[in-house]
């Protein structure tokens, strides 16, 4: 691993980092917002951005001084894989100077036709001092991600292929599992929703753990309190 990668990584170790994304039919879709967003995370704390698109990853860069995991959500018809699907949305980012790039690396047929199997090697050659984390869905891809070179593996996808959608999470079990098996970064991601979720998945080894929706989705938050009460309400529980 190049001093660049070891760098990286050791800055992200043992910390949490927030995704930082708005997608264009939300309320705080604008680049702006997500550079004051990723800002409010590193006075919070965060050691990390992961982030949505070169517009949103320049903004964040001109207020903070982070590691970023960028990434370039594109839905391509006839296909489910949508996080930096082609190389082309990879060349963008390497072009940005994206410390670490995320792409979906579940088994799912990618918008040309290839799998993540065919793509990476590529990739792999293209960019030999690029970090590249691989999101999936499964052990098993995990593993397959691992022996194609990938630099680190996220959970990030568990949950919300179609394979996958009965999964509780945060998956601690196939958190678990990586962590025991591969000898590379793991970063926990996906159904992080309290502080309690990330003392587990810490305590079983993660490098880091991306958190996204329970810190920078207001609307979703707010859907989440205001089921709560809905609940109580339903139960015919609330005292007058």
């Amino acid at each position: 691993m190049t001093d660049k990668k070891d760098k990286i990584f050791k800055q992200i170790k043992n910390k949490l980092i927030v995704s930082c994304q708005a997608l264009p039919d939300e309320p705080l879709h604008s680049s702006f917002i997500m550079g004051k967003m990723a800002y409010a995370a590193y006075l919070g704390g965060a050691g990390g951005i992961r982030a949505n698109s070169i517009e949103d990853i320049r903004e964040i860069k001109k207020n903070v001084k982070l590691p970023i995991i960028g990434i370039i959500k594109k839905v391509y018809e006839g296909s489910e894989v949508f996080i930096t699907p082609t190389e082309n949305e990879v060349e963008l980012l390497y072009n940005e100077g994206v410390d670490i790039i995320a792409t979906d690396a579940t088994k799912r047929i990618r918008p040309d036709g290839t799998t993540i199997s065919e793509m990476f090697p590529r990739l792999r050659e293209k960019y030999p001092d690029q970090i590249f984390m691989a999101d999936c869905s499964t052990y098993e891809e995990a593993k397959e991600a691992y022996e194609l070179g990938f630099d680190c593996l996220g959970t990030t996808l568990c949950g919300y292929t179609e394979y996958t959608r009965d999964r509780k999470l945060p998956d601690l079990e196939l958190i678990g599992r990586l962590t025991k098996d591969f000898d590379i970064p793991v970063i926990a991601e996906g159904g992080i929703w309290a502080p309690e979720d990330i003392k587990k998945v810490f305590s079983l080894g993660v490098h880091a753990a991306v958190v996204g929706s329970a810190i920078t989705r207001p609307m979703e938050i707010t859907k989440r309190f205001v089921n709560a009460i809905g609940e109580v309400v339903d139960s015919g529980t609330c005292v007058k």
